[in-house]
C-alpha cells in the first residue's frame, strides 16, 4: 500500500465546492476521484486538507489517497492532467509516508481574498475578485486585523449550519496590501487580504473579510472585532464576502 500526496489547483466557479455530495452539481473531489479510478483501476477516496465552498478557488490545495498501484507519482500526475477538465490541474504528486493525512497533518493554511477596487465591473476578473467600489481606509482595516491575531474563539465568524464543536483557532498572520495587476492593456488595482491560521471554520475567512470591509468603509470601528470575539454576536459582523474572491493559497505541513 502506498500513500500519494497531490497538490491541486482549481477554478471553483463551476463546482459545488470540494466535497462530493448527492443530488448536486459536480464537485472537485468526485471529478478527481473519477479520473484516478480510471487510471489506477481502483476505488478512490481522496482526502483534502479541507473543504472549499462552491465558487472558492485553490492554488495549493493538498490531498492524499492510498493505492496499490506501482505507477510513479509523476506518471499519475501526467495522466490526471490529461483526463481532468481545464479548470482543475495537478501541480505536484509525490509518495508520502503512510501516516500522512492531508487534513490532520496540516500545521497551517493560508487563504487569500482579492478585492477589485474600482467603480465598474471587470468582465475578465469577475470570477476571481470581489468588486468593491467604496474607498477603503486600509489603516483602519489593519488596526482590526491586529485584534484578530492569536488564539481566539471564532464562533461568531462561523456560518450557521456547521457541525464543528471546537471553534477556537489561532491566526498567526494577516496582511492587507495593494497589488497592481496588468492584464492585456489594462492595469487593475487589487487589494489582497492574506490570512494564515492553524485551521478555519465554515465561512470564517469570508466573514472576517466582510467585517473588515465595513471597517474600511468606516461604517464600523476596528474595536467592533474585539466586541465580536467577546460577545460572539453574529449581528455585529459585516455581510459575508462572496465566494469568488477567495482562494486557498497553500497548506503547510
Amino acid at each position: 500500500m502506498r500513500n500519494i500526496k497531490l497538490v491541486i489547483e482549481y477554478d471553483g466557479t463551476n463546482y459545488a465546492g470540494w466535497q462530493k455530495q448527492k443530488n448536486t452539481r459536480r464537485t472537485i473531489q468526485e471529478t478527481i476521484e473519477a479520473a484516478l479510478a480510471k487510471i489506477l483501476q481502483e476505488k478512490m477516496n481522496l482526502i483534502a486538507s479541507g473543504r472549499t465552498d462552491s465558487g472558492v478557488h485553490a492554488f495549493g490545495q493538498t490531498a492524499n489517497f492510498n493505492t496499490n498501484s506501482k505507477i510513479s507519482p509523476e506518471n499519475i500526475r501526467k495522466a490526471l492532467n490529461s483526463l481532468l477538465p481545464e479548470d482543475i490541474s495537478i501541480s505536484d504528486a509525490e509518495d508520502a509516508p503512510l501516516g500522512f493525512h492531508a487534513r490532520f497533518s496540516a500545521k497551517s493554511k493560508t487563504y487569500r481574498y482579492l478585492i477589485l477596487s474600482q467603480d465598474y465591473p471587470s468582465a475578465l476578473l469577475r470570477n476571481y475578485t470581489y468588486r468593491f467600489s467604496y474607498k477603503l481606509d486600509l489603516s483602519k482595516m489593519r488596526q482590526a486585523t491586529k485584534i484578530l491575531l492569536g488564539r481566539h474563539d471564532f464562533a461568531a465568524f462561523c456560518a450557521s449550519g456547521s457541525s464543528v464543536k471546537n471553534t477556537i483557532k489561532n491566526i498567526s498572520r494577516i496582511t492587507i496590501k495593494k497589488v497592481s495587476y496588468t492584464l492585456y492593456a489594462s492595469r487593475y488595482t487589487l487589494i489582497a487580504i492574506d490570512i494564515t491560521a492553524d485551521g478555519f471554520l465554515y465561512n470564517m475567512v469570508r466573514s472576517i473579510v466582510g467585517t473588515l470591509l465595513e471597517i474600511g468603509k468606516r461604517k464600523a470601528k476596528p474595536d467592533v472585532v474585539r466586541e465580536i470575539l467577546r460577545t460572539r454576536k453574529r449581528n455585529l459582523l459585516g455581510p459575508t464576502a462572496p465566494a469568488r474572491g477567495l482562494c486557498l493559497l497553500k497548506v503547510t505541513y
